[in-house]
């Protein structure tokens, strides 16, 4: 007896949630079914053929999880898209190695869940095959952030921990680059070490050893023979920091290193081997340096298998509320404090800055009111914005026709006064004028507070 074909299948034990994306979906023409267990689910699923499912991870007789490498195992070509209530780095990276094509947070966003669908359901039909946040001092880097494209930089985490193939992480300086290579390490499941190499930070002759150690008498200085970071990194993964400041000579033997896998020592002749997974990182865009004759066009392609764009903060300004407690708790323990958390003012003026320094300008910040504070609690007049490196405080509003400067600044003093309750001190905090110029403003506007 042929089984019956449906669309989606969704496996969620809340049947309101259920309902909802079963008339979604239905609406668009599309043949949907639904099970609230593990159990009700395998019952079904002997007589429909699915062509995508929803599963959700908290179910009444099981994790998602755990049902995932079953439906996977039976259906190896079908879209699993997760759907979690909260967001939990950990489960999405395991969730993407197990098989899970992509996943979704509570409550849904219909945009981003329509997105989703359309794309697993195109590309079931196009091809046969799917490819494929805890301390750092308890083990695993800590990634934080719930935007969007914070969610695209863990997804890809989850992709580059799951093979071997060599990482290029793009990103502006500050972003965290290293912490997304180490989480890609942690999860990769690699017994050898994660090692790195600044490579704009060390002279040529000595990076050039430092990558691939040197024999004894080699050159002035070297007593002995030593090893280098792919010699060391071996059975680990080998993270080499600001790529896009190499010399021509050192990419020419980078190069090598990508393609069979061997290199000697400086002054060396004996051909060594490393299987060190190697994750490369910038802040330069690599194409106009090959433009410019400074970068090796083959090197690049080498080095991007996959990429890992991070976010610059101003992109993911709704992250700071997250990634604040965490900041302040981590330099607590740095100076000594015990800062508790920061009024709404405080966050307020945070997200205002455009943070050209990323997130450790935001750390450097906080770190400073933090030295300042004597009271727990971090007030807005505490935050002091370093504008010597180009910031900028960022409009109100970036959306709807442009305004004259006058209308703009009329708009910020209400959101201000809005955001403060209209308590006209800690607006001048936020705004940095006096009182009697506030009240000007006020009048100026006709703002009725």
């Amino acid at each position: 007896m042929a089984k019956e074909k449906v669309d989606i299948f969704i496996i969620d034990d809340d049947p309101h949630l259920a309902e909802m994306l079963l008339l979604h979906f239905e609406d668009q023409g599309l043949k949907c079914d639904s099970a609230q267990s593990a159990r009700e689910a395998r019952s079904k699923l002997e007589n429909i053929q699915p062509k995508l499912f929803f599963l959700d991870q908290h179910l009444p007789d099981t994790l998602g999880v755990h049902l995932l490498p079953e439906l996977k195992d039976i259906w190896p070509n079908v879209p699993v898209l997760m759907i979690t209530g909260k967001h939990d780095m950990q489960l999405a990276i395991e969730a993407i190695k197990l098989g899970a094509t992509d996943y979704i947070h509570k409550p849904i966003d219909i945009e981003e869940l329509n997105a989703s669908v359309k794309k697993c359901l195109t590309t079931s039909k196009k091809k046969k095959d799917i490819a494929i946040e805890v301390a750092e001092d308890s083990g695993e880097p800590k990634i934080i952030g719930s935007s969007r494209k914070m969610i695209e930089v863990v997804k890809n985490i989850a992709l580059a921990s799951s093979n071997d193939a060599t990482v290029l992480i793009q990103g502006e300086t500050g972003t965290g680059k290293e912490l997304v290579a180490k989480a890609i390490h942690y999860h990769s499941g690699k017994k050898g070490p994660f090692l790195a190499v600044n490579c704009g930070a060390i002279v040529e002759n000595l990076l050039e050893s430092e990558m691939f150690g040197h024999e004894k008498g080699s050159f002035t200085g070297a007593v002995e023979r030593k090893d280098g970071k792919f010699t060391l990194a071996q059975d680990g993964t080998l993270f080499l920091d600001e790529i896009g400041e190499l010399s021509p000579k050192l990419q020419s033997k980078l190069l090598r290193v990508l393609q069979e896998g061997t290199f000697e020592r400086v002054g060396g002749t004996e051909t060594l081997k490393t299987n060190a997974h190697i994750i490369a990182a910038t802040h330069r865009d690599l194409n106009q340096m090959i433009e410019d004759g400074m970068f090796r066009e083959d090197l690049m392609y080498r080095l991007k298998i996959m990429t890992v764009p991070v976010p610059p903060l101003r992109d993911r300004l709704e992250d700071i509320k997250l990634l604040t407690p965490y900041l302040l708790a981590n330099i607590n323990k740095k100076i000594g404090k015990n800062i508790q958390g920061m009024t709404d003012e405080a966050y307020f003026k945070l997200e205002m800055h455009d943070w050209p320094g990323n997130v450790r300008e935001l750390e450097n910040t906080l770190t400073r009111a933090c030295a300042m504070n004597r009271t727990g609690v971090i007030s807005a007049d505490q935050i002091v914005i370093d504008r010597s490196g180009g910031g900028s405080i960022r409009a109100s509003s970036v959306e709807g026709p442009l305004v004259t400067l006058e209308e703009l600044e009329k708009q910020h003093v209400i959101r201000t006064l809005e955001i403060t309750a209209g308590h006209k001190g800690k607006a001048c905090d936020i705004l940095g004028i006096s009182r009697p110029a506030l009240d000007r403003k006020i009048k100026k506007f006709d703002i009725k507070i």
